[in-house]
């Protein structure tokens, strides 16, 4: 081992010029961007070109050894490359003892009225917002072609009537088979239903409301022709109007903590109406919403249908909102939405999160995916990889200007 060590001294003491006159600066930079094996050739035709002396084995165990302290270092500088990171916790706060939502007043049903038969129009009898009440006349049709099928098949009906009655007569006395009574006593039942369906259709001449409501619309015309079915009007039942609002999940999943609800206009906020739950759609749509619809406990004369209202809710305990985070630690990848979260032991992962895209506000509010207690990476997400090692930032100061304490 001394002799070694005595020969690896000589060596270098012979050789220090020429290794000296190699690793300048310039080539100093060879190290990190060659191979090992290049690097080495490399200096084996410099040591030729010079002439050296010394052995190929002590300028082997050299250059290896520099190559292999140079992979090291290169080893140790990514090993040791930390991402610098902010990271924040999501933002819920209680939204106290009430909330309030935009509504719309709605009527109890939307009806399209039409005839059953057609038609000319001959006269329609009510206008548009007119109020009408069940079984009154809207409108009636040219009934002059079925005045006179009616009277066609009535004039046939009591011909045929007549003759059942003489043939009656005979079969009692044994002059008609019962075969041909039976055939006569048929057809006069045939002209009966035939003479009860043109009297159905002259009825349907005129055309009466089906309930009490408003004349929303009116789509046609005295002279004009219409179809069998097509809606001639528009009637809205008002005899129960209900409010029609949109909740978020927060809402939803809470539900059971309402106490009251009351509903106001914008016109008049100090007037409210007490409200009552009268269905919840237990599917969201696709902005997150469940449709709820209420009825009025008193009388809603003043509201028609239409018209926006504000519903507050008051609950019998504070209700949690949905946590928010800053846009910019959002990331999508294959179609869906994703955060930085921080372990305890500074690692990351990352972890999917429902957003509700529709909320107007500054910051990403989350519907599902994150707890209040998540460390959430909020800047620079696109640099980062699963697992990797990072180190906080710590927020400065209000008060320590410039870092300066």
């Amino acid at each position: 081992m001394f002799n070694f060590t005595v020969k690896v001294y000589n060596f270098t003491k012979l050789s220090s010029i020429y290794v000296q006159n190699y690793f300048k600066t310039e080539n100093m930079n060879k190290i990190n961007s060659k191979s090992n094996t290049l690097l080495f050739l490399e200096f084996l035709t410099f040591a030729e070109q010079k002439n050296s002396i010394v052995e190929m084995k002590y300028q082997l165990t050299i250059i290896m050894a520099l190559c292999l302290c140079s992979c090291a270092h290169e080893k140790e500088e990514k090993a040791t490359t930390i991402h610098n990171v902010y990271v924040v916790t999501p933002s819920g706060q209680m939204s106290g003892d009430e909330r309030q939502f935009a509504g719309m007043v709605e009527e109890k049903s939307e009806l399209s009225v039409g005839f059953k038969t057609a038609g000319q129009l001959n006269r329609i009898y009510v206008r548009e917002g007119q109020h009408v009440s069940k079984g009154q006349l809207l409108a009636s049709l040219d009934n002059s072609d079925y005045k006179l099928g009616v009277e066609a098949l009535q004039i046939q009906y009591d011909q045929v009537k007549e003759e059942v009655g003489r043939a009656q007569k005979l079969f009692e006395k044994k002059s008609m088979s019962a075969n041909d009574y039976e055939k006569a006593v048929a057809g006069l039942q045939q002209l009966g239903v035939q003479l009860q369906a043109n009297k159905n259709k002259l009825a349907y001449t005129r055309l009466t409301s089906p309930s009490s409501g408003i004349i929303e619309s009116v789509n046609f015309s005295a002279g004009e022709m219409v179809d069998a079915g097509t809606a001639v009007f528009t009637l809205i039942d008002v005899s129960q109007k209900t409010v029609v609002v949109d909740i978020p999940v927060s809402l939803y999943l809470n539900r059971e903590e309402i106490k009251e609800i009351y509903c106001s206009t914008t016109h008049s906020p100090a007037t409210e109406y007490a409200m009552n739950v009268m269905s919840i759609v237990p599917k969201a749509d696709g902005n997150q919403l469940y449709r709820m619809k209420l009825g009025f406990k008193g009388g809603s004369n003043a509201l028609t249908p239409g018209m926006n209202v504000t519903v507050r809710f008051e609950f019998k305990s504070q209700v949690n909102e949905n946590l928010k985070i800053p846009g910019s630690a959002l990331f999508r990848k294959d179609g869906k939405d994703f955060v930085w979260i921080m372990r305890p032991d500074s690692t990351i992962s990352m972890r999917q999160v429902v957003i509700n895209t529709h909320y107007d506000g500054p910051e990403v509010e989350v519907i599902s995916g994150l707890s209040p207690a998540d460390y959430v990476i909020r800047a620079g997400v696109r640099m980062l990889h699963e697992g990797e090692k990072v180190k906080v930032i710590e927020k400065p100061s209000e008060t320590n200007f410039g870092g300066v304490l």
